[in-house]
């Protein structure tokens, strides 16, 4: 069966592209899509940094001893 997109498939794509929506619309379709692509991988990049900030139980600071006798004991 072969390979799905070869070089000869892309061909008849960007034909009947070219032939369906014609060679003046084909620069912007190609620039709106470059522009989608990019606010895509913008958003992505924002959605990691946000997650990264989020504090883990495990990125906590560990009580130190000095905080713990600072606090009073009750006795029963």
């Amino acid at each position: 069966m072969g390979e799905l997109l070869t070089p000869g498939h892309l061909v008849v794509v960007l034909i009947v592209a070219f032939v369906f929506f014609g060679g003046k619309k084909l620069p912007e379709l190609g620039a709106g899509l470059g522009k989608g692509i990019r606010s895509f991988k913008d958003s992505m990049r924002e959605m990691t940094a946000d997650h990264d900030k989020i504090e883990t139980p495990s990125a906590r600071q560990p009580e130190t001893a000095e905080k713990k006798q600072a606090e009073p004991v009750e006795k029963s």
